[in-house]
């Protein structure tokens, strides 16, 4: 990573971000800040989830299952269970690795969408992702493999490993 880590940090907050925002921290190495607003946007659909947890009615994928499985309730000892099941069966991949500042971009993406505040993650997820991209750690994702139409399920999976302190990584000189 180049001086561009010592320069002003991209500032992650609820409005957009430019290509040069991008590169400057995918390829460059530039630190990421989570703005304020970003955390309090993400808190309060958090809340929201929570609540929704702890309510009677099903909530498809909070406390139910997936696919084939919506219609099994889930009980609230589980949950954890099952969200961190979800992320294992999802991360597969096969194939060399992808570029660094591939997996920096697709990592600064998905904290710029979760920055939203439209996602119901808890905070820390976010600021545990900045982390990471800030200490030059990144996930290997591997060139092949994903799930569903969107396509970056594995990937994002390969990505959400790293962040339970699972899978593979490497560190900022791109050894494991």
């Amino acid at each position: 990573m180049s001086s561009a880590a010592n320069s002003s940090p991209v500032t992650i907050g609820t409005s957009g971000m430019t290509l040069d925002d991008v590169i400057a921290v995918a390829r460059d190495g530039c630190r990421v800040v989570l703005a304020e607003e970003a955390v309090a946007a993400m808190f309060v659909t958090r809340v929201q989830i929570e609540a929704l947890a702890h309510a009677p009615e099903p909530v498809y994928g909070v406390s139910t299952g997936f696919g084939a499985l919506a219609h099994r309730h889930i009980p609230a000892e589980m949950r954890t269970q099952l969200q961190r099941s979800l992320i294992r069966s999802h991360a597969a991949g096969m194939g060399a690795p992808i570029e660094r500042e591939v997996v920096r971009a697709l990592m600064l993406l998905r904290l710029k969408t979760l920055a939203s505040g439209r996602t119901g993650v808890r905070p820390v997820v976010a600021e545990t992702m900045a982390a990471l991209l800030n200490m030059g750690i990144t996930p290997v994702v591997r060139e092949f493999g994903s799930l569903g139409c969107s396509g970056d399920l594995a990937p994002l999976s390969h990505c959400a490993l790293v962040l339970m302190g699972e899978g593979e990584a490497t560190g900022p000189d791109g050894v494991g």
